[in-house]
């Protein structure tokens, strides 16, 4: 499975695959990227961990949903 972070940068937002040096995508917004986040990773397996505007972790997704580990609501 695939390691991603989607953060904010200096003119907008990115989607970094974990140890890559540039950006898999680009949005100017994090709406615009949450969305676009399932037809990018269609027939992929990956971790997205979805960062908040001061930098800190908001939340993880999994994509597909259903290779999430874990059975829990959330």
């Amino acid at each position: 499975m695939d390691n991603y972070h989607l953060s904010p940068t200096s003119d907008g937002w990115e989607l970094k695959k974990v140890g890559a040096e540039r950006a898999s995508k680009r949005a100017a917004t994090k709406q615009e990227l949450i969305n676009a986040l399932a037809d990018f990773f269609d027939g992929k397996t990956a971790s997205v961990k979805i960062h908040r505007a001061d930098g800190t972790l908001e939340e993880e997704r999994t994509y597909p949903r259903s290779a999430d580990p874990r059975r829990s609501k959330g």
